[in-house]
């Protein structure tokens, strides 16, 4: 197996600020909705699923018929278009399957899947009438989660959560992501979330982490420390995002169930 060696800690100041950037444009275009959110969550997913394809084997040009084809159910969830919705999801699924077909490549067409969904709950999330608060739940328990698991992983260390697939993360790191995600949660009530969600919340962030577990797996069998190379400090925009893929499609569900 190929060993992947851990970012040093000369990429801390970096990654940081890299990471702060993010969470600033994220936080941006979620407070505006609309096309801005649209336009953030979609580009976003075009670029995953690029990502996928290098981590299951697919050639350049079966990536590029991976992205045109995802653009048909993304350009549906416009906001000048259909919208989140039953046909947004059903062409999600559409694409998935044509994208197998064409390219023999079944692991392809399902990141579709793997990316479509996300992008869809948060629309969803974003589009109810209380939409700013419960899609910035959904996103910021996972970044309440990945600080949690850092700051608790570096300071207690301990055993390893899953060393053959990520050595780095601890069983500190998960309670600690836990946690973080809790304390959030108790934040949220204050803000108006309801309860039943915020009880949730503790569960979503292992979720979360088990997302991150899952594409760690992934580019340990592919034999890359990261998914791409477009975010100095973190690599893909796949692994900033492992976490939230999950969690969105449940959190929308969770949503969905309590009203």
């Amino acid at each position: 197996m190929t060993h992947i060696p851990p970012r040093k800690n000369a990429d801390l100041p970096v990654r940081t600020l890299v990471g702060v950037l993010l969470i600033a444009v994220a936080a941006a275009a979620l407070w505006l909705g609309g096309f801005a959110f649209w336009l953030l969550t979609a580009v976003a997913a075009i670029i995953m699923i690029h990502e996928w394809g290098g981590l299951h084997d697919a050639a350049p040009g079966q990536r590029k018929i991976a992205q045109y084809a995802l653009t048909v159910p993304l350009a549906i969830m416009a906001p000048v278009a259909a919208g989140p919705g039953f046909l947004a999801f059903g062409l999600v699924l559409g694409a998935m399957f044509f994208i197998a077909a064409v390219t023999r490549n079944g692991m392809l067409g399902a990141g579709a899947v793997y990316v479509g969904l996300p992008v869809l709950a948060l629309l969803v999330l974003r589009e109810a009438d209380d939409g700013l608060l419960l899609a910035f739940w959904a996103m910021a328990l996972v970044w309440a989660c990945d600080i949690g698991a850092y700051f608790a992983g570096r300071t207690f260390g301990g055993p390893k959560l899953m060393p053959a697939i990520s050595p780095n993360k601890t069983w500190a790191g998960l309670i600690g992501g836990v946690a973080g995600a809790g304390l959030f949660a108790a934040i949220m009530i204050i803000l108006g979330l309801d309860w039943r969600l915020a009880a949730a919340t503790p569960v979503l962030a292992v979720l979360a982490q088990a997302g991150d577990l899952y594409e760690s797996w992934l580019k340990r069998r592919a034999g890359v420390k990261d998914s791409g190379d477009l975010l100095p400090g973190h690599g893909g925009v796949l692994d900033r995002l492992d976490g939230l893929v999950p969690v969105a499609p449940v959190a929308a569900l969770l949503v969905l169930a309590v009203r």
